[in-house]
């Protein structure tokens, strides 16, 4: 059955803006008017073939930015292509590639896609295309769901690859003998959505792109990199930085845009004195109640995977309580088997789902078509991704609804009062480190398993010769002739996962299903969400974890029906291993180095549906997982808390109040997800002796967030100051120095009078 909306987007926004109730909690409606398209005629070199299917599709004319890209193209530029979403970035590169190969029959091209799911979405297009050309030229997904006997087609035939950096770094670069016929004939790289390549993952890459350019020179080639991206302060840098190559810049975007309505919304306080705001969940929830009969369709984000699960089950109830039928709400995240996401996806598109919920896992490219309203349960932390949220709804040239409901945290409260920094401070600038030691030594490991190094190879500059003479000292390589050979039996790249959690996963086993597998989580996460005990949640349905077996990698379910949901109690320790940079401030002192952090999950919280209330705790038993990051942190001297006010038990107030706004504000300096970091306060930490708080990266190895921090963190410490002090609660809340109770009531007085002392 496909949906037919009973009013139309503009009856729906009209009806929106007539709603009392819902008009007293926004705080701004932006409307971003439409723009008619630029348009450039196709150039006379490109293949009379292809103008003849475009125009087949209804493209007569190409943007501007296409045209612009094809013509940098096809002269050996590298290009990083910056356009809104729905721009027709695609377009860009297919033309020159499809060129290129119609031309070189022997030409190859291999794209590479931040998700599983943007590569399966985009081999459907480049396979329409190659259909309405009926030219031999085969294009292929190449992931961990393809099968074994197609992996070997794709290998000797396939002329575009489509594949994801992991699939690259684990499955083609290692057995790239097996690739000969790609890599002595291939012409392009394309990197596509680069703005998702920032951090850890972001320095992985660069070091992959490393990786691949050394392959490739080995089998006399240099392909061109075409890389496309989101808004951001910076993409020629993060373009250069991830390919090591200079790189021209397109961001003239010629694409028309439809109305865009975006809405800033503040869910009510319903307690003043402790500054509680009703729980973007409820919010989202009643938003939906309301939009539901009007068959507008529409996708729903969430920060994490546990918030799917339970706004999911909350629209399921609303669809049954509104008589709709419940199939017509789906949840989409990771952790689902592939077949349901790609069921989803055909869904959205063909319009038979009216709504989804949806980790950011849909905020990339995929095409699901025309969805009328996109609602985001949380500032997702950054401009860029609010933006591509944004742009799932009114995908093709129509109005388009966003409303960005608030949470109480005081990132999301911040954007509430300041929406000029919305709409108007540019977007953050991604910051990426492919020379962090950790993670270049690991790809040092791959490439030198992948080909033997010479002597004077250059693999990152100043630095290759010493690390692998450090490798010889530690029997991974043995150096025989001028170069350095790969002497282990291990399978380096089997080690490191590029996203840094670990390659391992955690397979979830419904015992009530005869064993079916439902899902995985990556073994990071797995002790906080499939603990002995917990409550997990998957497509709505709710399994009780009956045991972990952390040997085996499994965690064993059943199905029950609950009214509650579990939240994982963590406990982390802290010892510093190395100071690297010191500074004395008044009467503090900053300092950045690198630390090691132990965290374990030792129990858990169960929390009831719809009222959130804390309804019981029980144990956990796991072992600790311990890593090695870098971290910037304050000590603060004794003086600051000479007067009798500063009870041991105060500062230690005042200091978690500091650490928790500092957790959340942050990003607003460093574009960051607020999951990212970690902000630790000590009233007397075992290195220094001294009130401290730590802020640490939550990768292995860091990835230079606290090292830009500890470089601004003047302007940090002010911005929290200001925050809590205009925060109009009593003693402290979810806004600002965290939620308060009977026994906590001096967070919010001592973090303002620490931080007063520091005569920021």
């Amino acid at each position: 059955m496909i949906l037919k909306p009973k009013v139309t987007l503009e009856q729906l926004i009209e009806n929106l803006s007539n709603d009392a109730e819902f008009q007293k909690n926004i705080t701004k409606w932006l409307t971003l008017e439409e723009q008619p398209a630029r348009l450039a005629p196709f150039p006379d070199s490109v293949d009379k073939r292809l103008v003849e299917v475009l125009r087949a599709k209804g493209i007569e004319q190409l943007y501007t930015h296409q045209a612009e890209a094809f013509s940098k193209i096809m002269a050996g530029e590298n290009v990083v292509i910056v356009t809104p979403t729905a721009s027709g970035k695609t377009l860009s590169y297919n033309l020159p590639v499809f060129q290129t190969i119609l031309k070189e029959h022997e030409a190859r091209a291999l794209y590479l896609f931040p998700t599983k799911a943007l590569s399966q979405d985009q081999v459907r297009e480049t396979q329409d295309l190659i259909q309405k050309l009926k030219a031999d030229i085969k294009s292929f997904t190449f992931d961990g769901d393809t099968p074994a006997d197609i992996r070997r087609t794709i290998r000797s035939a396939g002329h575009i690859v489509v594949t994801n950096p992991d699939m690259l770094h684990q499955g083609i670069l290692p057995h790239h003998t097996l690739w000969i016929k790609l890599f002595e004939n291939l012409k392009f790289v394309v990197l596509d959505e680069i703005h998702a390549y920032r951090g850890v993952f972001g320095s992985h890459v660069a070091n992959l792109m490393r990786r691949l350019k050394r392959i490739c020179a080995f089998y006399g080639t240099k392909p061109q990199f075409i890389c496309s991206s989101a808004t951001i302060a910076n993409p020629k840098e993060l373009a250069e930085l991830i390919t090591g190559e200079q790189v021209a810049l397109i961001d003239n975007n010629g694409a028309p845009r439809g109305k865009k309505h975006f809405i800033l919304y503040n869910p009510p306080v319903v307690h003043r004195e402790l500054g509680l705001r009703r729980s973007v969940v409820n919010e989202v929830k009643q938003i939906v109640r309301k939009l539901m009969p009007t068959g507008a369709q529409m996708i729903v984000f969430a920060r994490s995977r546990l918030r799917v699960e339970i706004l999911l089950t909350y629209l399921r109830q609303v669809a049954k309580q509104l008589r709709i039928n419940t199939d017509l709400v789906r949840g989409y995240r990771g952790g689902y088997l592939p077949k349901e996401r790609r069921q989803i996806e055909k869904g959205l598109k063909e319009g038979k789902i009216q709504a989804v919920v949806s980790t950011n896992a849909l905020e990339l490219g995929i095409d699901i078509g025309n969805l009328d309203v996109s609602i985001l349960a949380g500032y997702p932390g950054s401009i860029a991704s609010t933006w591509q949220q944004a742009g799932r709804a009114g995908r093709r040239q129509g109005t388009s609804l966003t409303i960005l409901v608030a949470s109480s945290s005081p990132l999301d409260q911040y954007i509430m009062e300041h929406p000029e920094y919305f709409a108007e401070k540019n977007p953050e600038t991604a910051q990426v480190d492919p020379d962090n030691l950790f993670i270049l030594m690991s790809h040092l490991k791959c490439a030198a398993f992948e080909l033997p190094f010479e002597e004077d190879e250059v693999f990152a500059p100043d630095i290759t010769h010493q690390l692998l003479d450090f490798l010889v000292e530690e029997n991974v390589l043995r150096k025989t002739d001028g170069k350095y050979f790969w002497m282990r039996e291990i399978y380096p790249a089997d080690e490191i996962s590029l996203r840094n959690a670990s390659p391992e996963n955690v397979v979830i086993i419904n015992t009530s299903d005869n064993n079916r597998v439902i899902g995985e989580v990556d073994l990071f996460s797995a002790p906080e969400l499939v603990h002995k005990d917990a409550i997990y949640i998957h497509e709505g349905v709710q399994f009780h974890v009956d045991e972990l077996d952390w040997d085996e990698k499994k965690a064993y379910v059943h199905q029950v029906k609950v009214n509650h949901y579990t939240d994982a109690i963590t406990k982390t320790n802290i010892k510093v291993l190395d100071v690297l940079e010191e500074e004395n401030i008044a009467n503090y002192k900053k300092v950045y180095g690198e630390l090691a952090v132990s965290r374990v999950t030792t129990g858990f919280k169960k929390i009831k549906f719809n009222t959130h209330e804390n309804i019981g705790i029980g144990r956990v038993h796991l072992p600790e997982m311990e890593m090695q990051t870098s971290a910037m942190w304050w000590e603060f001297d004794d003086q600051l808390f000479v007067d009798p006010y500063f009870q041991e038990s105060i500062i230690g107030e005042g200091l978690k109040g500091i650490a928790y706004t500092l957790n959340n504000l942050i990003p607003l300096y460093i574009m960051c997800d607020v999951n990212d970091i970690s902000v630790v306060p000590m009233v007397r930490a075992p290195f220094s002796h001294k009130p401290t708080i730590y802020v640490y990266d939550k990768y292995q190895g860091g990835m230079g967030l606290s090292k830009k921090l500890y470089e601004i963190e003047t302007d940090v410490l002010k911005g929290v100051l200001q925050h809590i002090k205009n925060c109009p609660c009593t003693h402290g809340c979810p806004s600002c120095t965290g939620p308060t109770l009977e026994n906590t009531l001096f967070g919010k007085e001592s973090a303002v009078k620490i931080l007063e002392q520091l005569k920021l």
